[in-house]
Order: structure tokens, then C-alpha cells, then sequence
């Protein structure tokens, strides 16, 4: 009966512009990402860049939550609405936390595998881009939703192999003979780990918006 009284009601269409937008700030700082790994003096740019996009992913989870408080009728369930934006946050801040590693280190060069890496976090921003728009008909874009979000986490999965690969390799130039190298370039490779995670995150919480309301 609710479910059939909640279909008459109007929806409440400014979450999925609010998803939208904020997916753009993941895609805009996972590239600025991609590039400050390609080192170099514009590496500063890049992380200033990055933070910048942070900001306004802030901005935009606050509307999504303040719409989530004065809206009688929300598209899918409250819970999933501010877990899923929360999920998409955290993607955002996890790239700021690699950011305040690569200040507070002032690195200006990085590993292959972490640039390979920082591909995995580009594909897993597009990819959550493309799905967040669908959402507005989850029943009809059901089947697209479960590819989009099998992809991102086939992604997290080349991520985590990568970041094994990152720090084997990192051990076995510089484990024994630079300690401090070796510490701070596995913190790289876990920040860059973490972001990719958190894009699992987020097909998770698609997943379960779209099982909950097909």
C-alpha cells in the first residue's frame, strides 16, 4: 500500500541532479589525480585541484542531505539515499587524503604501478558516472545498473592487484636499503587502494537501491 501511495506521489527530482553533479567532482578529481601521479613541478597544481573538487563534492553531499530532511517523498528510501552519497564522498576524500600524503612527503615523482593505479581510480570515477544518472529509472535501467557496478568492482579487484604488485616491488628496490622510501611509498599505494575501494562502496549501494526497488 505504501509503495502504491508513494508511486502517486511526486518525486522529489532534485536528488538526481544533486548525484549528478557530484559524480562530475569525482570524475574532475580522479583525472587531476591521474595527472599530479605523472609528477613533476605541476604536481602542486594538481593536488590543489583535487582539493578544490573536494569542496564542492562537500557542498553538494550537504544539499543532497538537507533535501533528504524537507522532502515528504524521496525517489528510493532515505537510508539509501544518504548512504549512497556518502559512499560518493568518501570516494572524493579518500583522493584528498592521498593529496595531504604527497604534501606533507612534497613528492614529485611516483611509480609506475602508482600511475596504473591512478588509471583504475579514472575508469571506477567514469564508470559511477555513467551509472548515477540511471537511477532516475532504476526499474527500467535495472539490467545497465548491475553491468556499470560489476565493472567498477572487476576495477577494485586489477586496484587491489596492482597495489600487491606496488608494494613487492617497492620492498624489493628499496625495503631494505631506504626504509623511509619504502614506508611512504606504501602509504601512496594504500591511499590509491582505499580510493577504489570506496567506488566498490558506491556500486554497492547502487546494487542495493536497484534490488530494493525492481
Amino acid at each position: 500500500m505504501l509503495g502504491w501511495f508513494r508511486a502517486l506521489m511526486p518525486k522529489e527530482d532534485s536528488f538526481f541532479e544533486l548525484f549528478s553533479r557530484h559524480s562530475q567532482t569525482l570524475v574532475a578529481g580522479a583525472e587531476s589525480l591521474r595527472k599530479l601521479l605523472d609528477g613533476g613541478d605541476a604536481t602542486p597544481d594538481h593536488c590543489a585541484e583535487i582539493v578544490r573538487q573536494e569542496h564542492l563534492a562537500d557542498d553538494i553531499a550537504r544539499e543532497v542531505l538537507q533535501a533528504v530532511n524537507r522532502s515528504f517523498i524521496t525517489p528510493f528510501d532515505r537510508s539509501d539515499i544518504t548512504g549512497l552519497i556518502q559512499a560518493m564522498d568518501d570516494a572524493i576524500d579518500e583522493m584528498n587524503r592521498t593529496v595531504k600524503a604527497v604534501n606533507l612527503y612534497e613528492l614529485r615523482v611516483f611509480d609506475p604501478l602508482m600511475r596504473e593505479m591512478g588509471d583504475t581510480v579514472v575508469e571506477a570515477a567514469k564508470l559511477t558516472q555513467q551509472a548515477i544518472p540511471l537511477l532516475s529509472a532504476v526499474g527500467t535501467h535495472a539490467q545497465k545498473l548491475g553491468e556499470l557496478t560489476e565493472r567498477i568492482i572487476r576495477v577494485e579487484g586489477r586496484s587491489d592487484d596492482l597495489h600487491d604488485q606496488g608494494v613487492k616491488e617497492l620492498f624489493r628496490t628499496v625495503g631494505r636499503t631506504d626504509p623511509m622510501a619504502y614506508i611512504i611509498g606504501r602509504e601512496i599505494y594504500g591511499d590509491l587502494e582505499d580510493v577504489v575501494d570506496r567506488f566498490e562502496d558506491v556500486a554497492n549501494k547502487i546494487s542495493g537501491i536497484v534490488v530494493e526497488n525492481v
